[in-house]
């Protein structure tokens, strides 16, 4: 006679419906967890990715006010003068014309950085949400800044402006963007900014620790 394959105090392997030995072939994670959980017991909040999203866009659209303010005060200004029949450019030139855009892009590319790390130091375990409202933050502050700017600078009626200082008196052209893409250098720098601050600061995650398999109690020789 022979010995049973299976030895009773063992399940036998070919009952589909049985669950794995426990820690065969298991990977244990640290106590932090994966991704977007707390401690690894709590699911991702969604309510809470989409409130932070908010905040970070609204916050960072605020900042779109300092950036107008900052655009009006160091844009060069454009000279212009009137002869009663026309208005012409003081300096013909003059590169005052494309200082304002570069000047706008400087400080789209300077605000994005920094809030870029703001947004980081807010959150540090980053998200798509966060990543979103950042970017969208940075084109509504772009906007706005360009809006702001345009509104608080000289008017936009030159023909009257002439009028009003009278002939061969200097003025400010008023302030424009020419270059529309310049509003893209907030949100661009930000997403750059914060990616590499994410990659190089951001928490890592834990790394799967390999758990060796219980072989179990040894089977007993058959007693011949």
């Amino acid at each position: 006679m022979t010995a049973p394959l299976t030895p009773p105090h063992q399940p036998s392997n070919d009952d589909p419906w049985q669950a794995p030995p426990a820690g065969l072939g298991a990977y244990e994670l640290g106590h932090q967890g994966w991704p977007g959980t707390k401690d690894g017991d709590e699911r991702f909040d969604v309510k809470e990715e989409l409130r932070d999203s908010l905040l970070v866009m609204l916050a960072v659209a605020f900042a779109g006010v300092v950036l107008g303010l900052l655009w009006l005060w160091l844009a060069p200004r454009v000279p212009l003068v009137s002869d009663d029949r026309a208005v012409f450019l003081k300096d013909t030139e003059s590169e005052e014309a494309i200082g304002a855009d570069g000047t706008f892009v400087l400080l789209g590319l300077a605000f994005g950085a920094v809030t870029a790390v703001a947004v980081f130091l807010f959150r540090r375990r980053g998200g798509v949400g966060v990543v979103a409202g950042l970017a969208l933050g940075g084109l509504l502050g772009s906007l706005l800044a360009w809006w702001l700017g345009v509104s608080l600078g000289p008017t936009s009626d030159v023909v009257a402006h002439a009028r009003e200082v009278g002939k061969g008196v200097v003025f400010d052209a008023p302030l424009e963007l020419r270059a529309r893409g310049a509003v893209l250098a907030w949100p661009v720098a930000a997403m750059v900014v914060h990616l590499g601050v994410t990659a190089l600061f951001g928490p890592r995650d834990p790394e799967p620790v390999w758990v060796a398999p219980d072989p179990g109690p040894a089977p007993e020789a058959p007693k011949g």
